[in-house]
Order: C-alpha cells, then structure tokens, then sequence
C-alpha cells in the first residue's frame, strides 16, 4: 500500500473534499476536464512518500487534448513538448552542460527517483487554464505540502512562479529548503528562470544531507 493513502483518505473524510469530489464528478460528466479521472493522484503513485527527496511544485494541469498525466510540467513522451518544458529543458542542458534523460517530456523518470511533480490544483477543465481554481484542490495540496513539512526532513521545495512561490509561508525552512525563481513560461522565464541553476543546487543539497542525487 502506497504510503500516501491513509494521508489522502484523511483529507477525503473531511467536509471540504467531499464538496470538492461532488463538484469534480459534475464536471467530469458535463465538460472535458484533464488530466483522465484514474491520473488525478498519478503524482503519489509515482513518488511514494519514503522516497520523497524533491517536491516541484506547479499551478495546475496542462489544459490541451492529451497532455496532462497528473504530474506538474509533464506530458506523455508522443506529446510535442509545451513552452514551459522546452524551456526546463534549455536550463538543464546549460545549467549541467548535458541533456535532461526526459527529453521527450515525460518526467516519470524524475517522479521514480523521488521528485514529487505537483500542482497546487490538480484537474483542469480543456482550454480553460485555472478553471477549476478555488473548488478546494488548494486546500487539499496545502495539507499535503503542510504534512511534508512537518513530517519529513531536508525535502528540497522547487518554487516556480508567485502562486508556488506563496506556498513558502507553510513550509518549514528550518527543515528544509526551498528554491525560487520565475515560472519556466515563455512570458517569465527570462526574469530569472534562465542561470537560476537548479538542477544542479538541488543536488548539491541532496548531497551534502547524504541523498543520492537525482539524475535530471
């Protein structure tokens, strides 16, 4: 049993999820909405909670046909690569002077090795990006950011743009550490997303607590 299970089936019992499942399962029914309804969680099947070394955090789902698969920034390798993750990309090969082992932009590989690829909301309605904003999927993944805070120690928190970014108030910087820098998006990366130099900081961090760096 994945680790995550009884942490999400708490959050599950409580008023604001069930107002939240009730109103999803409408949606799902009446409009397209991503990622498909079995990828919703795909980001803790992925990364088990003993694993856990790195949490990405995005904003919400990719909202075109076929792109979302429940883990922030990530498409299904037959999808041509969205904006934001060519430029992840760029930063990778100029910030480790190699090229990402995710080419394709599936990063499932990172996900097996620790990186927990979440968005703070996790369905979006097709063409439509933050649709599904203010349904309760925030509170959902603030407690789960809250519960690695409090629960875990030396997780490195990769902020991308203010909306991740504000997530730092509830997390605990004297057990972990948090890196920002402006959203990969074409619209932001040039203010400090490119020479941020993540990649390679993370595990410089990783290392120094004793933790297999992440093969990117």
């Amino acid at each position: 049993m994945n680790s995550w299970n009884k942490i999400i089936e708490e959050e599950k019992s409580k008023e604001y999820y069930k107002n939240l499942k009730n109103e999803i399962d409408i949606r799902y029914e009446n409009s397209t909405v991503f990622p498909p309804k079995n990828k919703i969680f795909n980001a803790f099947s992925k990364t088990p909670l003993e694993n856990l070394k790195v949490v990405i955090l995005g904003q919400d789902p990719y909202h075109g046909k076929g792109q979302a698969q429940g883990l922030s920034f990530s498409t299904p390798k037959e999808i041509k690569n969205p904006p934001s993750m060519q430029n992840i990309l760029k930063e990778i090969y100029d910030d480790l002077g190699k090229t990402s082992i995710c080419l394709d932009g599936d990063l499932t590989p990172w996900a097996e090795q620790g990186v927990l690829l979440l968005n703070t909301i996790l369905t979006v309605q097709e063409a439509l990006p933050k649709s599904h904003h203010n349904l309760g999927w925030e509170i959902f993944t603030d407690n789960i950011i809250k519960y690695i805070s409090q629960n875990c120690n030396n997780v490195v928190f990769i902020l991308w743009g203010g909306p991740a970014i504000a997530k730092s108030k509830i997390i605990d910087k004297k057990r972990h550490h948090i890196l920002t820098a402006p959203h990969p998006s074409p619209l932001s990366s040039y203010r400090g997303f490119f020479g941020s130099k993540h990649f390679s900081k993370t595990n410089e961090i990783l290392k120094s607590v004793g933790k297999e760096p992440i093969s990117w």
